[in-house]
């Protein structure tokens, strides 16, 4: 038992209270751990789907090679959202389990970037890509995320960058959707990683209330649901234009 005790209460998933209560004192429904623990399971069950999430987006945009339909303003404050909340959570000492998902997050989405610069709209486009500037990118994406999560940006700064985050996901997500909705079409945005991001902000929802109680972080998950709603939605309602769009694009290869 006392080796079940240390695997459970190291990892995180359980308090040492909770474990006596559901284990000794065999009150396994016990309301406050129910939550605490379920709250964990969603915590690294989310961090551990956020490690693939972006992955079909950048296997789409690499295969296509190609970034059309992404707005490359909207990547850029999705990635300062992400990285807000993750310097904000880091530096207050939140558990890993309620904000994890940002770091990996944040390294993906700054790879869509990078991809999107160095594609462009693709090489039969006028709007071509460029390497350097792409490189370049990532490494300006290196500095400022080391200079957040170190000790020279004021903990006053990182909780100004957070509530910013409200209205910065609603402008990101709205300029993508106004793109959507002009060309009629979700271009090389993927439905998985849509989706994902779309339900993994509605168990954070309940993860922030539970973990860190930090009005600012459940606000900002809030909204991102709304935000990640309306594009996911956009996704079914384009989902035929988008399949003959896939169709035209085989038969045009195949006359080739």
């Amino acid at each position: 038992m006392e080796h079940l005790k240390s695997i459970l209460t190291k990892s995180g998933l359980v308090t040492e209270e909770c474990f006596a209560t559901i284990f000794y004192d065999y009150d396994i429904l016990n309301t406050s751990c129910l939550k605490g623990i379920i709250s964990k399971c969603l915590g690294y069950g989310i961090i551990a789907g956020s490690l693939m999430v972006k992955l079909p987006q950048i296997i789409k945009i690499s295969g296509n090679k190609s970034g059309k339909g992404i707005n490359m303003l909207s990547i850029c404050l999705e990635i300062f959202c992400i990285t807000a909340t993750m310097a904000y959570s880091f530096r207050n000492e939140f558990p890993f389990s309620a904000w994890g998902e940002s770091l990996f997050l944040g390294l993906q989405t700054a790879i869509v970037a990078a991809l999107v610069i160095f594609y462009g709209e693709g090489p039969t486009s006028p709007n071509k890509g460029n390497g350097y500037s792409a490189i370049c990118f990532l490494a300006i994406y290196a500095l400022f995320l080391a200079i957040l999560l170190g000790p020279l940006a004021p903990l006053q700064a990182l909780w100004v960058m957070q509530a910013a985050n409200v209205p910065l996901i609603l402008l990101a997500k709205s300029i993508q959707a106004k793109s959507n909705f002009q060309a009629k079409s979700t271009g090389q945005l993927s439905a998985i990683t849509i989706f994902m991001l779309f339900f993994g902000a509605i168990a954070r929802v309940f993860t922030s209330i539970q973990e860190t109680g930090d009005f600012t972080t459940v606000a900002v998950y809030i909204t991102s649901v709304i935000a990640n709603g309306v594009i996911a939605f956009q996704m079914l309602l384009y989902w035929n234009a988008d399949s003959k769009d896939a169709k035209k694009k085989r038969k045009t290869k195949k006359l080739a």
